[in-house]
């Protein structure tokens, strides 16, 4: 993927919508591609143009994988079609479905000073650019042996193409302090793609377990954001 001048947005537009879905998985697993519906692509390229069109690189924030609620639906990390509209003033006519991840999130990018502010830094996207369900349920790249040897080279070719779209080498942040940070360090000890890996408790965690302690968690991701931030 060339890499010009002020093309960060330009970069992540190419890389989504032209995503390898050529992917062996287990019986059962099913992909979550919202890429391919027409409206999802149009909408990808007015977020990204709308918030990621100036600069060149950005730290980048490394989720999970795609859930079916948010970006599996929107296309766009850690973003549902509520907030997507609501708060990211995208207008569309996808299914108004809610996820905790994307309010956590949301309630944190107002925290910091708007999405406007965080995208001039900071990047979401996820060790795996597209999400799985089976039996109607989300299934994380790293649930099962079989889906994390079947997943391996996808996730390394994506995460090799997500770098060249403008990451900062000498730190990245990971969301999930358990599998997902495993999973993250174990790749980057063999690939070396950043020389420091922060984690950050995941949002869905917060939301589900620590509900009521929500604004010590935004404030923990505030402080690790500026610590991220003043190293640039």
């Amino acid at each position: 993927m060339p890499h010009q001048k002020n093309s960060f947005s330009k970069n992540i537009i190419h890389f989504l919508l032209h995503l390898n879905t050529d992917i062996k998985l287990p019986r059962g697993v099913e992909i979550l591609n919202p890429f391919a519906q027409s409206e999802v692509t149009k909408l990808v390229n007015k977020y990204y143009k709308k918030y990621y069109s100036e600069g060149e690189k950005r730290i980048f924030i490394f989720g999970i994988n795609p859930g079916r609620l948010g970006s599996g639906i929107t296309g766009i990390s850690f973003t549902d079609p509520v907030n997507l509209l609501n708060d990211d003033g995208i207008r569309h006519t996808l299914p108004m479905k809610s996820e905790l991840s994307s309010q956590f999130i949301h309630e944190m990018f107002k925290a910091y000073g708007g999405l406007n502010e965080f995208a001039k830094d900071f990047f979401l996207t996820s060790i795996s650019p597209l999400g799985f369900i089976a039996n109607g349920k989300n299934l994380n790249y790293y649930d099962t042996p079989e889906m994390q040897k079947k997943l391996k080279t996808f996730i390394v070719e994506n995460m090799h193409l997500q770098i060249k779209c403008g990451a900062y080498s000498h730190i990245a942040i990971c969301l999930g302090e358990g599998q997902n940070l495993k999973y993250f360090k174990t790749l980057n000890d063999e690939f070396k793609w950043f020389d420091r890996i922060i984690p950050l408790p995941h949002p869905r965690f917060v939301m589900q377990y620590k509900r009521k302690e929500k604004e010590k968690y935004i404030n923990r991701y505030l402080e690790t954001l500026i610590s991220a931030k003043n190293l640039l």
